[in-house]
């Protein structure tokens, strides 16, 4: 594959750092806990890889990391929806795992042990005020915004810099059941965060 692609659409998180995650602000930081445990949810709307469209792509990549996320030693899991093509399935594997340049590729410096990708069903809901994913047999989740002085409007953070979400996003709290032998947590009114996404690779 070559390193000529683009994707875009919807990305949600929740891990177990109180508040707001002080590895979403840098890497370098110290989580709240000994373990950073959490989830990035991923809706491609639109998109493009070697031919192949990623457009209704869904995919839920979690991870157990060091408090100093910088710090490396990271285990991942990718799990693409059932619903996802062979060849759409392994485009996005190849995205996500940093395998065709783009912002993934950093994140996957820190990733010491890739668990193997699996295919599962993934049912995402999409509300203004709230976003939830559900993985059949492995995770259920669900984030909402944080209330604001004006509650028509959500509570954001504008400018920030952040490898794969937009630079205004949503911030949330969000509670997580995830065990798939290997990686397990349950997080409880913890950091959550929503976005619109836009990448590119080559």
């Amino acid at each position: 594959m070559t390193n000529d692609w683009w994707a875009e659409g919807l990305l949600f998180e929740n891990c177990n750092c109180t508040a707001v995650c002080p590895g979403h602000i840098h890497f370098s930081q110290s989580c709240t806990h000994e373990r950073c445990l959490g989830y990035w949810a991923i809706r491609v709307e639109a998109g493009e890889l070697e031919g192949v469209d990623l457009a209704g792509v869904v995919a839920v990549i979690v991870y157990d990391a060091p408090s100093v996320m910088v710090d490396g030693g990271w285990s991942q899991r990718i799990v693409v929806a059932e619903h996802a093509s062979a060849e759409q399935a392994t485009a996005l594997e190849q995205i996500v795992s940093g395998k065709v340049g783009g912002p993934w590729e950093v994140l996957a410096r820190f990733v010491a042990e890739p668990l193997p990708t699996r295919r599962a069903p993934i049912a995402i809901e999409d509300r203004p005020a709230r976003k939830a994913v559900t993985v059949a047999g492995l995770l259920r989740s669900t984030v909402e915004a944080i209330r604001g002085r004006d509650r028509a409007a959500p509570v954001t953070f504008s400018n920030i810099y952040n490898q794969i979400h937009d630079s205004t996003q949503v911030i949330a709290r969000g509670s997580s059941e995830y065990d798939d032998g290997e990686i397990v947590f349950a997080n409880e009114g913890s950091h959550g965060l929503w976005s619109r996404f836009r990448w590119t690779g080559g």
